[in-house]
């Protein structure tokens, strides 16, 4: 059994307000309304995020990725650790993330 390639990962900001975000590993880039679930490909590198709020207000930084623990268990069925390792679907992401953004000003 092998991980899926893709993640969901639930975006919003700090306040509430609403925007948009893009997303970007060496697997990708994505752009994409937030608040919402964001499908992104797992990869072994960090997911950057460039944000910016309705109102111009934006926020940048990064998101490490894990390696789950279904890897432990794939090293069993060694033709399946391989083919994960290679693809990184045994990576992880965060399910989801809160952007931190500065108060707005009005």
């Amino acid at each position: 059994m092998t991980e899926d390639a893709m993640t969901g990962i639930a975006f919003s900001f700090s306040d509430g307000s609403d925007g948009k975000c893009t997303l970007k590993n060496k697997r990708g880039v994505w752009s994409e309304n937030v608040p919402s679930v964001i499908s992104v490909r797992k990869s072994d590198d960090v997911l950057q995020y460039d944000c910016e709020t309705e109102d111009g207000r934006t926020a940048v930084g990064s998101l490490e990725s894990t390696m789950g623990a279904k890897i432990v268990a794939s090293a069993i069925f060694l033709d399946f650790g391989i083919v994960d390792a290679i693809t990184d679907k045994h990576r992880k992401y965060p399910a989801s993330f809160v952007i931190p953004i500065a108060k707005s000003s009005n």
